[in-house]
């Protein structure tokens, strides 16, 4: 464990804005996994949401998923467009601040491997996931990562089986991979029934690990045409997301042109 001093406690809330109508906080990846690894060290359960241009098209819809994220202790800005909206709105961020699974990976799997933090994912298609741990833990020797697939009852005993399974792994850090806004529904749902860790909710991020789904070039993410780059692998899957539910936010947009120029209401 590190050993950080009280002027840069990572317990500390970060910085919190407020984009298209949903609220995220400014931080990089070393105050994520420093968060992290307070709350693994003092045994807290945390939940870390994430929020991109799909996710705040969602959660207006979708109670459950609201709730979620009105008692994240976290939530990244897991997107470009979002970090370029709100350098334009006036707000103090860049690269360093967008959070998402390809970009922290290597970093939280090393981290996961150095302190024994015992990690536990949930989601992908039956066969996936084994073989996206096979993947990480070549690369991170030692890790104590394990995986159960997503396809199950969530409203039955299988879901019960799930819980079951995930407490008998007793994990430091629990990884939700079942899509939106299954993913966050089924963390609301259960999160009274799981043991204290942090948990993440990351979409698909293992079916890039087991090579399910080909992973952006990191070059992408950088100048920002990572959404391309995937739209142009899966188009049939994505245009909806890319091209139709974006202009759902455009109240929101208005709202906050409309602070920036004139201030709060």
């Amino acid at each position: 464990m590190r050993n950080l001093s009280a002027a840069s406690d990572p317990m500390s809330a970060p910085r919190r804005i407020r984009l298209l109508g949903g609220e995220m906080d400014v931080m990089t990846t070393d105050q994520l996994l420093d968060f992290m690894a307070a709350c693994i060290a003092a045994r807290r359960p945390a939940l870390v949401a994430n929020h991109n241009l799909h996710s705040l098209h969602l959660w207006r819809r979708t109670p459950e998923m609201a709730a979620l994220y009105a008692r994240a202790d976290r939530i990244e800005i897991d997107s470009t467009p979002l970090i370029v909206w709100g350098r334009l709105m006036g707000q103090n961020v860049g690269r360093a601040h967008r959070l998402t699974y390809l970009d922290w990976r290597e970093a939280f799997w090393a981290r996961a491997a150095a302190e024994g933090w015992r990690v536990f994912h949930l989601g992908c298609a039956p066969g996936v996931g084994e073989k996206a741990v096979a993947a990480i833990t070549k690369r991170h020797p030692g890790l104590k990562l394990s995986t159960l697939n997503g396809f199950f009852d969530v409203a039955g005993a299988g879901n019960d089986a799930v819980l079951a399974a995930i407490r008998s792994h007793q994990p430091d850090i629990l990884l939700v991979g079942m899509g939106m806004p299954r993913q966050e529904i089924w963390i609301e749902r259960n999160r009274d029934r799981l043991p204290p860790c942090v948990i993440l909710p990351i979409g698909g991020a293992l079916a890039y690990e087991a090579g399910a789904v080909a992973t952006p070039p990191r070059w992408t993410g950088r100048v920002g045409v990572e959404w391309l780059w995937r739209f142009a692998t899966e188009p049939k899957r994505l245009f909806h997301r890319y091209f139709v539910e974006p202009w759902a936010l455009a109240p929101q947009a208005a709202g906050d042109l409309r602070r920036r120029l004139f201030g709060p209401a």
